[in-house]
C-alpha cells in the first residue's frame, strides 16, 4: 500500500498542475479576446504563442495523469491480491468475467 500512497500523492501534485495551468490557460485566452477587440496585433501574437505552449504542456501534463491513473490502478490491484493472497491468474479470469 506504501506504493499507492506514493503513486495517489504524486497523482495529486499532477491534479494540481493541470488545475493551475488550466487557469492560467483561461487567464490568457480572456487577455486574447480583449486584445483582439483593441485589433492590438504585436501583443495579440505573443499572447497567442503564449496559450500554444500552454495548450501544448496541459497535453502532456494529462498524458501523464493518465498513466499514473494507470500505476495507480494496477499499484492498487497488486495490493488486493496480495492481500488476499489470490492466484493472480485466477483474479484475471475473474476480471475478465466480469468486463
Amino acid at each position: 500500500m506504501e506504493q499507492f500512497e506514493r503513486l495517489v500523492s504524486e497523482q495529486l501534485k499532477t491534479m494540481d498542475q493541470l488545475l493551475f495551468l488550466q487557469e492560467e490557460l483561461e487567464r490568457c485566452q480572456a487577455i486574447e479576446e480583449e486584445l483582439m477587440k483593441l485589433h492590438n496585433k504585436t501583443k495579440l501574437r505573443s499572447i497567442q504563442d503564449e496559450i500554444n505552449a500552454m495548450k501544448k504542456q496541459l497535453r502532456e501534463i494529462q498524458q501523464i495523469f493518465e498513466k499514473q491513473t494507470e500505476e495507480v490502478i494496477q499499484s492498487y490491484q497488486r495490493a488486493q491480491h496480495k492481500a488476499y493472497g489470490a492466484d493472480p491468474k485466477c483474479l484475471i479470469s475473474y476480471e475478465i468475467q466480469n468486463i
